[in-house]
C-alpha cells in the first residue's frame, strides 16, 4: 500500500519536477503547431477548424486516453511501452511485435522531437535579425544539452520546473490577449468546426497531419510516469492544459483578426508578442524548447533499459547519476541520440522542413499502445464491450492521424520511419537471437559433478586457480548448470578453488525487486546465489555479491578464509574470481537461413558493445571473460576418405 500511495502522491516538488520533465515536449508545440496548419492564406475555416480540431485531440487522445486511462496501466509506478508490455507480454508472443514496434518509433521520434523543438524557438531570432544563421546555434544548444545528461535528471529537473512554470504563464497570458483581439474564436470549442474543416475544405484532411502535432508529447508523458508519478502528473496537467487551450485559441484571435492575409514565414505565436517582449520571449521559447528535448531524451533512456531487461537491446552501460529511483543515464543512447539530431539539423536546416518529419513515428506507437493498452484492460477485467469500444474508437482516431501523416512520406517523413525500421532490426535480432541461444544452450543435472568438484578442491597437484570462483550462469532451475561450465573447470584448463560460486540474474517484471536466495550445493564447497533484479535495478553484481558473502559469514553458513595454510593462521581473507562465459559463432555449423543472418547480424553488432562484466558491474582486475562455441547445429557427416 505505501509503494502505491507513493506513484499516486501529490506534492509541490513533485508537480514542479513534472512540469520539468514530462510537458517539454507537448508544452512546446504551440511554436509550431498553428504555423504548420495555415502556412499561407488565413482563412476563416481554416482557423476555426484548426483550433476545434486542436482543442478536441488535447481531449481525447491527451487528457482521456492518456492523462485519465493510459496512466493507470503503471507497473509498480513506471510507465511506457515497454513497463506497459511487461504487464502483459504472458497474453500472445505476438504482442513482443507490437512493442517493438512501438518503442523503435517513440525512439526514433526522439531524435526529430529536439531539432525541431529548438529550431522553432530560435528561428524567432529571424523576426529581429532577418539575416541570422540559425543553424549553427542550434547544433550549439542541442550539444550542450546532451553534455548535460549525465548530472542526472533530478538536478534538470528543479531547474527547469521554475522555468516551465513562467512559459506556460507566459502561454497563457499571450493567449487572453490573443482572445481580446476577436473573442468570437471561443466558438471552436465546438466540434463542428472541426469537422467541417475535414469533411468540407478540399484536403482539409490532410490537415489532420499538423493537427496531430500538438498531441505528440503524451507518449512521452506516459514513458516519463516513474520521474513524478501519475497524481503529479494529473493535477498538474490541469493547469498545462489550461495555458495551452488559452495560447492556441489567441494564435486563433490573432489570425481571425489578419484574415485574407498571406502568414508566409510570419508565426503566429511570436506575432501575439509586443515589440519590447519579442527578445525576452525568444529566450523563454528557447529554454523551453530545450526542455522538450529533456522530455524525449529522458524517455528514451527509459525505453532503453527497459528494452535491456526484456532481452530486446544489447546490454549496454546504465549509469544512475543520482539516487532517487527513475533517474538513469545510458552513454551510449546518449550519444547516438546527439549525432542523430545534429544529422537532422544539417539535413532539414528548417523547422517547416522538420515538420515534414516529425509525427509519423509517433502516430505509430500511439496506436501500439492502444493494443497493447486494450489487452491490459481485459486483464483488469473490463467487459469486453468497453475494451471493443476503446479499440474501435481510438484505432479510427490514431488511424485517421497516421493516414494523414503518411502524406509527410515524400517530404521528410521517411526519415523517421528510416530510423525507426533500422531500430526494429536491431530489436528483432536481438530477442530471436535471445531464444535461439537459449534453446541451443544446454544445460545439465549439477548433482552428479559436486563428487568431482570436491576432488577438485582437494587435489593440491592441481595449481589453485582462485579461493573463490564465481561463475554467472544463465541456468534458470538450481538444480542445472551450463555444460559449457562443467567443460571449462573441469577440461579448458582444470580450475581448482576452495569454494565453487553460480551466480544467476533473474530479471522480474516488477521495476525495483532486490532479492536473493542461497542453496547450498556441496557443504562449505559449492553455493548458487539467485538474484531477483527489478528491470529498473542497476546490476552491481559485484557489489551484491560481496553484500551476500557478508550475510552467510555473519551467520556463520560459509567460512572464505584463504585454505593456504600460511594464510589461513593470519585470517587472511581468500581471493574472489568471477568467469563469464561469451558465446562466439562456431564455424563448425548448418543453419536454417533465417537463424544464420539473425545470428550474424548479432554477432555483427555485439563486437561494437562492451563486454557483458561491463553491464554485470563486475571488476575488471577479477573478471575472466572466456569464450565458448555457439554450436547451433553441428555438421554432422564429414566425408573424409583415408588413404595409404
Amino acid at each position: 500500500m505505501e509503494a502505491k500511495h507513493q506513484h499516486t502522491a501529490i506534492s509541490t516538488a513533485g508537480l514542479l519536477i513534472a512540469l520539468g520533465i514530462i510537458y517539454g515536449d507537448i508544452g512546446t508545440s504551440p511554436l509550431y503547431v498553428m504555423k504548420a496548419i495555415v502556412p499561407g492564406l488565413i482563412e476563416a475555416d481554416l482557423v476555426y477548424g484548426g483550433i476545434s480540431c486542436v482543442f478536441w485531440t488535447l481531449t481525447l487522445q491527451t487528457t482521456i486516453k492518456y492523462v485519465l486511462l493510459t496512466l493507470n496501466a503503471d507497473n509498480n509506478g513506471e510507465g511506457g511501452i515497454f513497463s506497459l508490455y511487461a504487464l502483459v507480454r504472458r497474453r500472445g508472443a505476438w504482442l513482443s511485435a507490437v512493442a517493438i514496434v512501438g518503442g523503435a518509433a517513440l525512439l526514433a521520434d526522439g531524435v526529430i522531437t529536439p531539432p525541431v523543438s529548438v529550431s522553432s524557438a530560435v528561428e524567432g531570432l529571424e523576426a529581429v535579425y532577418p539575416h541570422i544563421q540559425t543553424v549553427p546555434i542550434v547544433i550549439a544548444i542541442l550539444v550542450l544539452l546532451f553534455l548535460l545528461q549525465s548530472f542526472g535528471t533530478q538536478i534538470v529537473g528543479k531547474a527547469f520546473g521554475p522555468i516551465m512554470f513562467l512559459w506556460f504563464s507566459m502561454l497563457a497570458a499571450l493567449g487572453v490577449y490573443g482572445i481580446l483581439q476577436h473573442p468570437e474564436i471561443l466558438k471552436a470549442l465546438n466540434p463542428y468546426y472541426a469537422y467541417n474543416m475535414l469533411a468540407n475544405r478540399p484536403g482539409g484532411f490532410w490537415l489532420l497531419g499538423s493537427v496531430f502535432l500538438c498531441t505528440t508529447g503524451a507518449e512521452a508523458l506516459y514513458s516519463d510516469l516513474g520521474h513524478c508519478g501519475k497524481g503529479n502528473i494529473r493535477i498538474s496537467w490541469v493547469f498545462v492544459k489550461l495555458c495551452l487551450l488559452l495560447n492556441y485559441f489567441g494564435q486563433g484571435g490573432w489570425l481571425i483578426a489578419h484574415q485574407g492575409q498571406e502568414l508566409n514565414k510570419r508565426n503566429p505565436f511570436y506575432e501575439l508578442m509586443p515589440d519590447w517582449f519579442l527578445l525576452i520571449g525568444i529566450g523563454i521559447a528557447t529554454i523551453a524548447a530545450i526542455i522538450a528535448s529533456q522530455a524525449l531524451i529522458t524517455g528514451s533512456f527509459t525505453l532503453v533499459a527497459e528494452a535491456i531487461r526484456l532481452n530486446m537491446w544489447p546490454k549496454v552501460r546504465l549509469n544512475y547519476p543520482t539516487d532517487v529511483k527513475g533517474q538513469l543515464y545510458v552513454p551510449s543512447m546518449n550519444r547516438l541520440l546527439l549525432l542523430g539530431c545534429i544529422g537532422v539539423v544539417l539535413y532539414f536546416r528548417r523547422s517547416e522542413h522538420m515538420e515534414a518529419a516529425y509525427g509519423l513515428a509517433i502516430t505509430i506507437t500511439m496506436l501500439m499502445t492502444t493494443l497493447l493498452l486494450s489487452m491490459w484492460l481485459r486483464t483488469k477485467r473490463v467487459p469486453l464491450p468497453l475494451v471493443v469500444l476503446f479499440l474501435v474508437v481510438y484505432g479510427l482516431i490514431e488511424g485517421s492521424f497516421l493516414v494523414a501523416n503518411l502524406i509527410k512520406f515524400p517530404h521528410g517523413g521517411w526519415v523517421s520511419v528510416a530510423i525507426s525500421l533500422c531500430l526494429i532490426t536491431v530489436m528483432y535480432v536481438w530477442l530471436r537471437a535471445y531464444f535461439i541461444k537459449r534453446r541451443l544452450t544446454e544445460f545439465v543435472k549439477i548433482d552428479p559433478y559436486m563428487d568431482a568438484l570436491k576432488q577438485l578442491s582437494n587435489d593440491e597437484s592441481v595449481p589453485k586457480y582462485s579461493t573463490h570462483l564465481v561463475f554467472m550462469t544463465s541456468a534458470e532451475r538450481a538444480t542445472e548448470i551450463e555444460s559449457k561450465i562443467i567443460y571449462s573447470i573441469f577440461q579448458k584448463r582444470p580450475k581448482r578453488a576452495d569454494i565453487y560460486w553460480f551466480v544467476h540474474v533473474d530479471t522480474t517484471d516488477e521495476p525495483y525487486t532486490m532479492e536473493y536466495k542461497v542453496v547450498e550445493l556441496a557443504h562449505d564447497d559449492a553455493f548458487r546465489i539467485t538474484f531477483r533484479l527489478g528491470f529498473r535495478v542497476e546490476q552491481r553484481i559485484n557489489l551484491y555479491f560481496r553484500k551476500v558473502v557478508e550475510d552467510l559469514v555473519r551467520n556463520k553458513e560459509v567460512d572464505i578464509t584463504s585454505r593456504y595454510e600460511s594464510l589461513s593462521k593470519q585470517h587472511v581473507t581468500g581471493d574472489f574470481r568471477f568467469v563469464v562465459l561469451e558465446k562466439f559463432l562456431s564455424v563448425e555449423n548448418e543453419f536454417p537461413l533465417v537463424e544464420k543472418l539473425v545470428m550474424q547480424a548479432y554477432f555483427y553488432i555485439k563486437q561494437f558493445i562492451a563486454s557483458e562484466d561491463k553491464y554485470f558491474g563486475l571488476d575488471t582486475s577479477s573478471v575472466k571473460v572466456e569464450k565458448v562455441p555457439l554450436v547451433i547445429t553441428p555438421v554432422r557427416d564429414v566425408a573424409l576418405k583415408r588413404v595409404q
